[in-house]
């Protein structure tokens, strides 16, 4: 679930809530009652997963998540296909 933000156009209290995709938008502002809040546009955070990224992006265990890895195994067995051509 996305966390949202919003702020009062009232008194300009900000506040985040978490809500589904389908929610309906809040309305009524929790500080001052007023109908006035308005979701603001805010950037989502993501996780950019597989390879081709960083050494230390997602570490775990001690693992390396390197795209080298796999390309390393592809590129000896196209080396080795060259010599048996």
């Amino acid at each position: 679930m996305p966390i949202y933000e919003y702020q009062c156009k009232a008194c300009g209290h900000r506040l985040e809530k978490l809500q589904k995709i389908s929610a309906a938008p809040l309305t009524d502002c929790p500080s001052c009652e007023a109908p006035e809040l308005n979701r603001l546009v805010s950037a989502a955070g993501f996780r950019l997963a597989g390879g081709g990224w960083y050494e230390t992006d997602f570490k775990t265990n001690g693992k390396k998540n390197l795209a080298g890895d796999s390309s390393s195994s592809t590129s000896g067995s196209s080396s080795g296909d060259g010599a048996a051509a």
